[in-house]
């Protein structure tokens, strides 16, 4: 039997990628040397958000994900980043190949508002791996790789801002339900504002300011879409 170990030994944007996605570098070993033709992998990444501090600015934007700071021992679970499969081509040994990750600037992921939230350092990676080997030297083997492999990874807060800096730069991202979309683009028609980024200043030009110790901004905003324009 085949003993494969893992590990990742870099990561970096693609830029050249229709959406926002990171390229980490993988390492994988085979015991022996007896040829491996091919290893379908599944990869699962998960963040652990344990293994670092936080300073004061990152904690209030994880409020949200994992309360007050003084209920961290209980709430600070690993929180899943991304789940994908991999075929590595033939070797003997060692070999380095490419784990391409898609990703998304969706706020209502939680691996995104975690990732958001953090100003520098690293974010601390578990990859856990699976699948099957096809192995031999005079012919074909089929092995399974076991669960327990993984790889752990401390991927710079850099490459995660840099993956979003080049399809999002300067820009934020929010998912709205329909009907609020499509009001939104019959205003904007209505008023023939040239952007989103028009139409929305717009709406906050109009609302009307809120009382003191008053109301949410974007109950105002939503308010402001639903009513009939004069």
């Amino acid at each position: 039997m085949t003993a494969f170990s893992f590990s990742c030994v870099g990561v970096r944007a693609d830029r050249y990628a229709a959406g926002p996605t990171l390229v980490f570098r993988l390492s994988v070993t085979a015991s022996g040397d007896t040829p491996v033709h091919a290893l379908a992998l599944r990869c699962q990444i998960r963040i652990e958000p344990a293994r670092r501090g936080y300073d004061a600015a990152e904690a209030d934007g994880l409020i949200d994900l994992f309360g007050e700071r003084s209920r961290w021992g209980s709430t600070l679970q690993p929180v899943q980043f991304a789940q994908v499969q991999l075929m590595v081509p033939s070797f003997t040994g060692e070999i380095e190949t490419d784990l391409v990750v898609p990703c998304t600037y969706d706020m209502d992921i939680a691996a995104t508002r975690y990732l958001d939230a953090l100003g520098d350092g690293e974010i601390p990676l578990l990859m856990l791996f699976s699948g099957t080997a096809f192995t031999g030297a005079g012919g074909f083997r089929v092995e399974p790789v076991p669960w327990d492999r993984e790889a752990s990874y401390r991927m710079p807060v850099a490459a995660w801002r840099e993956m979003v800096e080049q399809h999002f730069p300067g820009c934020g991202w929010i998912r709205l339900p329909r009907d609020t979309m499509d009001a939104l683009l019959a205003y904007r028609s209505r008023h023939a504002l040239p952007s989103w980024e028009a139409t929305v200043k717009a709406l906050l030009d109009t609302a009307a300011p809120p009382a003191p110790g008053g109301n949410d901004p974007l109950r105002a905003l939503t308010a402001t879409v639903g009513r009939t324009d004069p």
